[in-house]
């Protein structure tokens, strides 16, 4: 598996990319089509700017990339369809991420290669990472068109079943999917969930109960 990966580091290089996750995207879109031409695109956890290269090439001139990162990122050469913005995606508002993109539009396309600071202990990172592909389900309401997608990695852990039926309440198809450019230890996953069809109604076990006046007790 070492030499896999370092071919991947080289190809990276030899192609320009700048990192080697833009092959994890690039599998991603062969496989399974969220990068149309002239589509909106927000990029979530954007550094270095490999993905943004992947998604700005098969955007083409007339669509837009938005990438969002806590570390400030440098615009890779040529790529005047992309927009930068350095923030904490679970923070920043919504309207400031969907300026570029022009009133009254939302995304077509939300792609987080987000992951949290790694601490060594496999389940607390597991956990951690679902935690934010959560946060990108509850602010796709106001960010993700009906119809649109949605890719995020998560690393595989007991709550990723849970994580899948999350995303199938509010995408009309969703899969899990494993790039062979993953580094072989790693046990990172990508959510792949197509046809966005907004969040879903409350349940009626989840609704809130009326509210009842108090009671004065048996006097």
């Amino acid at each position: 598996m070492h030499e896999v990966h370092d071919h991947y580091f080289h190809q990276a290089k030899r192609e320009g990319y700048l990192s080697r996750a833009a092959f994890k995207l690039i599998e991603i879109d062969d496989r399974r089509t969220v990068l149309k031409r002239a589509s909106r695109v927000l990029d979530c956890g954007a550094a270095p700017g490999s993905w943004l290269q992947v998604a700005s090439k098969r955007v083409g001139g007339r669509g837009v990339v938005v990438g969002i990162d806590l570390q400030p990122i440098a615009r890779p050469a040529g790529l005047g369809n992309v927009h930068i913005i350095q923030g904490d995606f679970t923070k920043i508002e919504p309207s400031v991420l969907l300026e570029p993109i022009g009133a009254d539009r939302l995304f077509d396309v939300v792609l987080s290669d987000m992951a949290p600071s790694t601490t060594g202990n496999r389940a607390m990172d597991h956990h951690r990472s679902v935690r934010l592909v959560e946060a990108l389900l509850d602010r796709c309401p106001a960010l993700l068109a009906l119809g649109g997608h949605l890719v995020a990695k998560v690393f595989e852990g007991e709550a990723y079943p849970g994580l899948l039926e999350r995303c199938r309440a509010c995408f009309d198809d969703v899969k899990g999917f494993s790039p062979k450019a993953s580094r072989g230890t790693s046990t990172e996953m990508f959510v792949v969930a197509k046809g966005y069809r907004g969040a879903p109604e409350k349940s009626p076990d989840e609704a809130e109960l009326p509210k009842r006046k108090p009671s004065r007790g048996w006097g």
